[in-house]
């Protein structure tokens, strides 16, 4: 298999050590970009790493609650995160009178939790951390470097003790899921005919929500091959659809793919594509949303983790249906009972259609972010530019999750309901974690 991605990966690592040292005489320790950087390296590393969409999800909010924690401490007042949320210890707290330079302590705790949260390629942060670290140095008095590293690196050792508890390292022992052939059930999907993903992930912690199934939507269409049926008016609606594309439709879904690993099959050689993930899309908007209002260091700390908060919970709510009803995908109905030709415009992710992952995640990262810089934030929003080279303008953050979702049935993937469900679960997510975190 032939695997893209790497040349770009290590490209932007060099990019990153040029600017650091092009940087040695301008460089402002408290400045905002150096938390969008640590989070853009983070996603370079997930997409190289192709880690599924609510492991990436679970990587992003610990590193982001860990960072918030340090740097919160920059403005005087600005609440913990943690001390809201589920199973997290208490966090330690600076000593009165010692001076700390909190981004630094914000960055360390960061690659803290980033290392432990089993990123694999170490090689890449090290490059970037040692430019970072060199920055910091040569700005600070080595009592306070050397004071803000120790303090940021407990904060993140704190973070990990709850990650350690999370579920995560129990379901890495679980057996696959393989679906079932009764009628109505998920199945493996073409090409590559996958297990299913994380079939488990509604046993881990959620981090604000009192139980994964705290807003469980309404049952999906029952299956039925009666062509007067819900069920298979919805599956028609997905074939007629995908046989008859607008190029607006087609620009839409293919915008949103988001998915982290394409394969394309040519005879017998399959190449794999890299791309970013739905969670990694959504805090790019997040970076957008901070860097566009400004925001300082601790603001934009609040936003990556609120955003990160969001994306994990919402995962969680959204796989406990998923693999509760276990709904078929549209691409085994329509190759069964409608036409054996059809594909899909994008894809088939390897897991069940009810409800939308995507649907789900945007709703509730969206809520949050409208809630921290509006409702009627406008942004263009270039988060996918460097990966397919395309770019969108919203009038709000809602309007975006709106167009996410909608792709997926453009995309031939889920039906009307699963997005449709999958959107007001999301929404629910997003508005009872700002319930819990006012």
């Amino acid at each position: 298999m032939k695997i893209s991605g790497k040349s770009c990966c290590v490209s932007i690592i060099l990019l990153s050590l040029i600017i650091g040292c092009t940087r040695k005489n301008t460089f402002n320790p408290d400045d905002p970009e150096i938390l969008h950087q640590n989070q853009d390296m983070l996603t370079q590393v997930i997409i190289y790493d192709v880690f599924s969409p609510p492991v990436a999800a679970r990587i992003y909010v610990y590193s982001s609650l860990a960072s918030y924690e340090a740097v919160r401490f920059a403005k005087k007042g600005s609440p913990s995160i943690t001390d809201k949320l589920n199973g997290f210890g208490k966090m330690p707290q600076p000593v009165n009178g010692k001076t700390y330079n909190y981004t630094l302590a914000a960055t360390k705790a960061f690659f803290t939790v980033v290392r432990m949260v089993k990123v694999f390629s170490v090689d890449s942060l090290s490059a970037y951390e040692e430019s970072v670290y060199h920055n910091f140095k040569e700005n600070l008095d080595d009592s306070t470097y050397q004071r803000s590293v120790a303090f940021g690196d407990t904060i993140g050792k704190t973070i990990l003790a709850r990650a350690k508890i999370d579920g995560y390292i129990k379901s890495r022992g679980k057996p696959k899921y393989l679906g079932s052939a009764d009628p109505g059930k998920w199945r493996p999907t073409p090409p590559d005919y996958l297990d299913g993903v994380e079939w488990c992930w509604n046993e881990m912690l959620p981090m604000a929500l009192d139980s994964a199934s705290q807003f469980m939507p309404p049952r999906p269409p029952t299956f039925s091959k009666d062509t007067n049926s819900a069920f298979y008016k919805e599956a028609k609606e997905v074939f007629t659809l995908g046989k008859n594309l607008t190029e607006k439709q087609i620009e839409i879904a293919r915008y949103w793919d988001d998915n982290p690993f394409v394969t394309e099959h040519s005879g017998h050689l399959t190449v794999g594509k890299k791309k970013i993930t739905p969670g990694g899309h959504w805090m790019g908007i997040a970076a957008i949303a901070a860097k566009q209002t400004k925001a300082d260091q601790v603001k934009t700390a609040q936003g990556y983790a609120f955003t990160a908060i969001a994306l994990f919970d919402a995962f969680i709510a959204c796989w406990d249906e998923k693999y509760r009803s276990s709904v078929v995908r549209p691409v085994t109905v329509i190759n069964e009972m409608i036409s054996r030709d059809f594909v899909p415009f994008l894809q088939t992710p390897p897991f069940p259609e009810y409800p939308s992952g995507h649907s789900g995640i945007t709703a509730s990262a969206s809520t949050v972010l409208a809630h921290l810089y509006g409702g009627s934030f406008s942004f263009q929003d270039t988060s996918d530019l460097r990966y397919i080279g395309m770019q969108r303008h919203f009038n709000s953050f809602q309007e975006a999750a709106a167009e996410a979702s909608i792709s997926r049935l453009y995309g031939g993937i889920h039906y009307r309901q699963g997005v449709e469900e999958g959107a007001k679960q999301g929404k629910k997510v997003g508005n009872h974690i700002i319930d819990k975190l006012q």
